[in-house]
Order: structure tokens, then C-alpha cells, then sequence
């Protein structure tokens, strides 16, 4: 993992003692909250329906026992003893007091953790695939870059006050685990014809108001020139994107209005004035990052043990977790263990205090002392030795932590809606809560096999409906909370915007909807396929037919 150096060390210490000033002028009243507002949010801190709300930053959705315990002691301290652990592999914590807000902040610090630029028009927390370093498939470890893009942004002057929001995400492999089609800039690193190393550069995805899907810009560019390429980017959206309408003000608009081709000659015009200059690093400051993302020191002589193999056979219960939660890591002997915090009629994302407290343990035990964050707001042990994973999975189950549902029905990604958010239209919780009860047969989610079910409040889309298998989207309709179904969405290699199928359902009727729409996948699949394999070759229509023939 990265480690601060004393520029990072300075930065989040004097950004802690600016925002204590700014708090201490608000409570006494010099501030009012307008000038304040701007001031908050540059700190992650938002106001929510109930309280103030603050986004903790995880780059790269990497973190270490240290801090995954700091944010433990965070959610007892300073919160309601829980954690919300979101899309942009973050943490959320949704009931601070603004007076306690710089003391929270300080002790983040003592981490190497803050909240900058978790809110604003600025580049966001980078995010990246939550296996990097760990599985076969990655032509390099994704996060050396985030943690480059990082310091790049962190504070760049010029990038700090955009259009509007601006979000990277960054992925070593293939298979696309970081859902980069659906960001502003979504980078995949990969070989070349000639064997070199390099990005494939896709700009203007994104969801919210107008779903989009990134478009190439550049299909190889070497390593050496991914900042001075980035900054070229980002100039042409800072002098060209709309500042008059915050609804149209994305990158996405931007590149959709010009076209990708116009966009990306206008990318590289400004790029051919920068690229030999100062931006790029030197590759010894590229060796230097490099080295603290290094593979931990994996016994290469474990190739699991018959103790194990004898618990698949003897535990059925064990078998399922494996089946459904672990997977194949580079190192044999070794897997990565997804740990679902979509328990049955949960809350999804959220983690209180406690299990935090057993993931740190079991990350400092049994996974050299490394924990993720996926977008799909569960958590992962990177590098755990597979005769390791019968105690770990015994430890999950002691703190409820052990559903086997990766990938199934149930790891349903789900934004708070409107039991937290302002901005919220209808409640995506409770919904969510429905359905996972309605599915709660483990048997029956295995039976059905890998299904997105992706659930937003609103059209701000930050539960990801738009790209979801099966995408609900809570609306206000005569003031009144109804859900609009999206069928087809993907977020992986081959991304796509969802359909919508028809007229909203009430809330009573929606776990019934998806229901009929699960069904009506077992009655047409044909032998093996998967939900979206059916979908795409029988099409939209039957499912209509069948929902509003039974709804």
C-alpha cells in the first residue's frame, strides 16, 4: 500500500486546521451557511435530510487493519455505530455533528485517511478494480496508477473548480471490474501489438439524467504520457463544458454534443503543446510509486490443503460461501474472499462498528494485512492461502458477515434514497429489503444465477439502475413513491444502458415485478444461460408481456 510522505502529511494536517476554523466561524454565526456550504463540501461533508453526512475518501478502494479499525472507531465515536460503504469505494457516515467533524477529520489523519475531494467539481476519489494484484487476467496492478492520478489532482489548481464533478476509474484487466465505460474517464491498461504497455482511453460515460457510454478517444497510449494526456483532457472540458446548466454541464454532454472525433482532435491538439513538458513523471518517481504496490510475500509452496478440500465435501454451507463468494487468485494456493454486506433484509453497504473491527482482524491475519472496497459495496480479502478460508469464513459467520450471494440476486447495489437524501424522490432501502426477502432461499438465488439488481432513488442514478441486469429507479408520482423497471443494463466490458419497459409500479407492487420478471426468465432461458444472455436473445417484449398482464 502507498504511505503518505511529508507532502501528504502537510496537505491533510493544514486542510484539518482550515476546516476547524471554518466550523468554529459557522457555529458562531460569522459564516452563514451559504458561504459556508462550498467550504463543507470541499471536505466531504454534506447536508443530508436528518444530519450532516461525510464521504471518507478510500482511494482505490485499498485500505490496511489500521485504518479499516480507525473507521471502526470512527462509526462508535462520532456516528451511530455503522458505516456506509459506497459505489465510489468510499465510506459514508451518515450522522456527525458539525462541531465534532474537525476532531473526526484529525483522527483520520493519525491513518493516513481525509475526505478532500469527496464532494465538489473536482476529480474525485479514483477508483479501480477491487482484485487488482491479485488476479491472473491483470496486465499490470491498476492502483500504482490511481495512487499517480491521485497526486496529480489532489489539489491541482487548475481542476478545482470544474463544470461540475469529475470521476476516473482505472482497470488492469479484461474483464472490466471497475465499471470504467460509466465514468468520465475510464482507463483499461493493456498490450499493444508490439507487446508494450498502455492505456486505452475512454472519456464521457457516466449515468444521472442522460445515461452514457464512454466513448475511445485513444486506443493506445504509452504509459510515460498519462498525465500530460489527462491534463489535455481535462483543459478542454474546463474551457468548453457548460457552466450554465448544471443538468448539461458533464463531460458526457460535451463529448456527445461535439462528437467523440471532434473531441478527441481537440484532446490532442491541446496534448501535442504539453506532452514533452513538465506534467509526466520521471519513470524513477513512476519506480518509486511502483514499489509500494509490490505483491506481498505469498507462500509460494501452498496449494491448499486436504483439510480444505475435505470441508467442501463435508460442509455444504462452506461449499456455497466458496461457490458464490471466492475466487481464483495468481498465486495458486491462494483466492480472494468477497465478503457480501448484503445480509438478507439488510442494509446494503453498511457495516457496523464490530464487523469492521473482525474484517481488520481477519485482513491482518489471513490477508496480509489488505482489505478492498468494491463498487458494489462489499469488501474483499485480497490474498488469503485456501486452507486459511474455513477459518475465515467461521469468523464472517460469527459476525453475520458469511451471505453467499456475490453476484446473485441478492448483492443488490442500493443508493440511501430517500430515508437519508435530499435529493431523493421515493426510499430505495426498503425496496431492497423486500426483494432480498422475497429471495431470501439461497438455493433459489443459485438456481437463478448471476443477476444485477441495481436500485436508485432518484435520477441521480447513484445506485447504478441505468447499467443494472434489472434497473428500478424510484420516482415521485402524484406524491407518491413509484419505481420505473430498466431490464439490460451492463457495467463490465461490454456496458449498456438499460431499457425502460413501461409504466412505474407502486411501491406494494414491486417486489411482485421483479418477481414476474425472474420467472419469466426461468420459463424462457435456455440451458445454461444467464439473465442477460436470455434477455439478449429473446428480447424486451415477453417480459412486458408478462408484467403488465400480471401487474
Amino acid at each position: 500500500m502507498y504511505r503518505y510522505d511529508e507532502f501528504d502529511a502537510a496537505l491533510v494536517t493544514q486542510r484539518v486546521a482550515q476546516f476547524r476554523d471554518q466550523v468554529d466561524r459557522r457555529m458562531k454565526g460569522t459564516l452563514s451557511e451559504d458561504e459556508f456550504r462550498p467550504l463543507r463540501l470541499m471536505n466531504g461533508l454534506y447536508l443530508q435530510l436528518h444530519a450532516y453526512m461525510l464521504r471518507v475518501a478510500i482511494p482505490y478502494g485499498t485500505l490496511s487493519s489500521v485504518q479499516m479499525r480507525m473507521l471502526a472507531h470512527i462509526a462508535r465515536r462520532y456516528d451511530h455505530g455503522y458505516g456506509h460503504f459506497t459505489t465510489r469505494q468510499n465510506i459514508q457516515y451518515n450522522w456527525p455533528k458539525l462541531v465534532e467533524v474537525p476532531d473526526l477529520l484529525d483522527e483520520l489523519a493519525t491513518v493516513e485517511m481525509h475526505a478532500i475531494q469527496t464532494s465538489g467539481n473536482c476529480i474525485r476519489n479514483v477508483t479501480s478494480d477491487p482484485y487488482a494484484g491479485a488476479v491472473a487476467d491483470e496486465v499490470e496492478d491498476p492502483r500504482i496508477w490511481g495512487e499517480i492520478i491521485r497526486q496529480w489532482s489532489t489539489f491541482h489548481p487548475e481542476f478545482s473548480f470544474l463544470p461540475r464533478k469529475f470521476k476516473i476509474a482505472v482497470t488492469g484487466s479484461a474483464e472490466d471490474r471497475a465499471a470504467i465505460r460509466v465514468h468520465d474517464i475510464g482507463l483499461r491498461i493493456h498490450r499493444n501489438e508490439a507487446g508494450e504497455v498502455g492505456f486505452e482511453v475512454m472519456v464521457g460515460g457516466g449515468q444521472g439524467r442522460t445515461p452514457m457510454i464512454a466513448k475511445t478517444i485513444r486506443a493506445f497510449l504509452p504509459k510515460a504520457h498519462l498525465l500530460s494526456y489527462l491534463e489535455a483532457i481535462l483543459r478542454v472540458y474546463n474551457l468548453m463544458g457548460r457552466r450554465d446548466n448544471k443538468y448539461k454541464a458533464r463531460i458526457k454532454i460535451l463529448v456527445h454534443e461535439m462528437g467523440a472525433e471532434a473531441f478527441a482532435d481537440q484532446v490532442e491538439a491541446e496534448w501535442a503543446e504539453i506532452k514533452d513538458g513538465p506534467v509526466d513523471l520521471p519513470a524513477s518517481e513512476v519506480a518509486r510509486i511502483e514499489n509500494y504496490f509490490a505483491p506481498p510475500a505469498l507462500d509460494t509452496a501452498s496449494n491448499g490443503s486436504a483439510d480444505y478440500a475435505l470441508k467442501l465435501k463435508s460442509d455444504a454451507a462452506f461449499a456455497a460461501w466458496v461457490g458464490s463468494n471466492v475466487l481464483g487468485h495468481v498465486q495458486p494456493g491462494y483466492a480472494i474472499a468477497n465478503i457480501s454486506l448484503k445480509p438478507v433484509g439488510g442494509v446494503p453497504g453498511d457495516a457496523t462498528a464490530e464487523q469492521m473491527d473482525v474484517v481488520a482482524d481477519l485482513a491482518a491475519r489471513y490477508s496480509h494485512d489488505e482489505i478492498r472496497v468494491t463498487y458494489e459495496q462489499n469488501l474483499v480479502l485480497p490474498h488469503v492461502r485456501r486452507e486459511d478460508l474455513y477459518a475465515v469464513w467461521q469468523a464472517l459467520g460469527e459476525a453475520k458477515l458469511d451471505t453467499a450471494n456475490i453476484g446473485l440476486l441478492g448483492d443488490m447495489i442500493v443508493c440511501p434514497g430517500l430515508d437519508y437524501c435530499s435529493l431523493a424522490n421515493a426510499r430505495s432501502i426498503p425496496v431492497s429489503q423486500q426483494i432480498s426477502e422475497r429471495f431470501s432461499d439461497p438455493e433459489r438465488q443459485r438456481k437463478i444465477g448471476k443477476l444485477d439488481i441495481k436500485i436508485s432513488g432518484c435520477i441521480n442514478a447513484c445506485g447504478h439502475h441505468h447499467v443494472g441486469h434489472i434497473g428500478i429507479l424510484g420516482v415521485d408520482k402524484r406524491g407518491k413513491e413509484h419505481y420505473q423497471i430498466t431490464l439490460g443494463g451492463k457495467a463490465n466490458q461490454d456496458a449498456a444502458v438499460g431499457a425502460i419497459v413501461g409504466p412505474a409500479f407502486a411501491e406494494t407492487d414491486i417486489a411482485d415485478a421483479v418477481e414476474t420478471v425472474v420467472d419469466t426468465y426461468l420459463d424462457l432461458r435456455a440451458d445454461g444461460e444467464e439473465f442477460i444472455e436470455t434477455l439478449g436473445r429473446v428480447g424486451i417484449a415477453p417480459f412486458k408481456e408478462t408484467l403488465y398482464a400480471t401487474h
